[in-house]
C-alpha cells in the first residue's frame, strides 16, 4: 500500500470534550455525519464506596449509546476508585477503559490528576500494579507529552512498555500549554519508535491536508484521535475517510444537525439558561466554520430566551450562512 492511501484504512476517533462531545452529542452526530469509527468518553471522576449508581454513569448507560462505540474514561490518581467504577463499566458491556493522564485544566492538574500526574513516575508505575491485575477488562492511555516538560513521556513509555496497554494516545502538547501553541511532531516521531503499543496521534487535525501531512509523516500510524476541529466541521471525519470533499448542502446538514441538538438538549437540561448555555458553547466552535460570522455571534450571545435564539439561528441559517470552503 502506497502512503497516500492510508485514510482508506485508519481508525478515527472522537475525541473526549467535556461538555460538549456527551452521549447527546454523540448520537445526534451519528444521525447526521459519519466517518468516525468510536468515541472516546469525556472523563468520570473515580469512585468512592462500593456502590456506582447508576445515574452517575448515566452518559454511558449502552441505552443512551446508540449511535457509535465509545470507551469510557475515567480521571483518577487512586487505583481502587478506577478498579471499582472500571469493572462496573466492564459488568454493563465496556470491553476497554481508558485513563485520562492527559487532562490540562490546572484545577485537575495541580491534585495531580490529568496530566498533572505525569511528572510522578512512581505513582503511576503503582497505580498500573494494583490496576492492571484487577482489572476484567482493557486499559488504554490518553495522555500528553508531560506536565511542564516533554522529559515526562520519555520516562514514561518505557515504563508503559512493561505492561499490557491496549492503546495509547498521544496529544503531543505539554499540560502547561493547554491547547496553545504548536503540536511536538519531533516528540511525536520520537516517541513512536520508542513505543511497543498501538499508539493514536491526537491534535490540531484541522483539515484533510492537515491529515494528509500528518498520515504520509507518521504512516505507520493507523489511529487517529480528532477533537475540536469536528466541532468546528463535522464532514472532516468523513473527507478523511473518502479522502475528499464532496459534500453538497453543507449549510442545510448543519442546520439539522443543530436543531435536532436544540431539540435533544431542550428535553433534559433544566430551564432555558442551561440549553442556551450550552447551545452558546457549541457555537464557539459553530461560528469557525462560516464566513462572516461574528455579527451573528455577536447577537447569539445576547440571547436569554430560547424562542429569541431559534429566531436568530433561523435568520442565519436562511440568509446569512456561507460555509468556509
Amino acid at each position: 500500500m502506497s502512503r497516500t492511501d492510508t485514510h482508506h484504512t485508519s481508525s478515527l476517533y472522537m475525541a473526549p470534550l467535556r461538555g460538549f462531545t456527551d452521549h447527546i452529542y454523540r448520537n445526534t452526530f451519528s444521525e447526521h455525519f459519519s466517518g468516525f469509527d468510536l468515541a472516546v468518553a469525556p472523563f468520570i471522576t473515580g469512585k468512592k464506596g462500593d456502590k456506582v449508581p447508576r445515574k452517575y454513569i448515566k452518559g454511558l448507560l449502552p441505552e443512551n449509546n446508540t449511535g457509535m462505540p465509545v470507551v469510557p474514561q475515567i480521571l483518577s490518581k487512586s487505583a481502587k476508585e478506577f478498579i471499582l467504577l472500571a469493572n462496573h463499566l466492564f459488568n454493563i458491556g465496556y470491553e476497554t477503559i481508558n485513563w485520562n493522564l492527559g487532562c490540562p485544566y490546572p484545577m485537575v492538574a495541580k491534585k495531580q490528576r490529568g496530566s498533572g500526574m505525569l511528572p510522578h513516575q512512581d505513582m503511576i508505575r503503582e497505580f498500573l500494579d494494583h490496576v492492571i491485575p484487577a482489572l476484567k477488562g482493557r486499559l488504554s492511555i490518553k495522555t500528553r507529552l508531560g506536565w511542564q516538560t516533554k522529559d515526562d513521556i520519555f520516562r514514561l513509555i518505557p515504563l508503559f512498555n512493561q505492561y499490557p496497554i491496549e492503546e495509547i494516545i498521544i496529544h503531543p502538547r505539554t499540560g502547561k500549554q493547554m491547547y496553545e501553541g504548536t503540536t511536538d511532531l519531533e516528540a511525536f516521531e520520537k516517541l513512536l519508535s520508542m513505543t511497543i503499543h498501538a499508539t493514536v496521534y491526537n491534535g490540531d487535525i484541522r483539515s484533510l491536508d492537515d491529515f494528509k501531512r500528518l498520515s504520509q509523516r507518521f504512516n505507520t500510524v493507523n489511529r487517529w484521535m480528532i477533537g475540536r476541529w469536528a466541532l468546528v466541521n463535522p464532514f472532516l471525519p468523513l473527507m478523511i475517510k473518502t479522502g475528499k470533499d464532496s459534500i453538497s448542502n453543507k449549510t442545510v446538514i448543519m442546520k439539522r444537525f443543530h436543531d435536532d441538538l436544540f431539540n435533544q438538549y431542550s428535553q433534559i437540561l433544566s430551564g432555558p439558561s442551561h440549553l442556551l448555555d450550552r447551545m452558546k458553547g457549541l457555537w464557539r466552535y459553530f461560528s469557525l466554520a462560516f464566513k462572516d460570522c461574528n455579527i451573528a455571534m455577536k447577537k447569539i450571545k445576547k440571547t436569554r430566551k430560547p424562542d429569541q435564539y431559534t429566531d436568530l439561528v433561523n435568520h442565519f441559517f436562511e440568509a446569512e450562512a456561507e460555509w468556509f470552503e
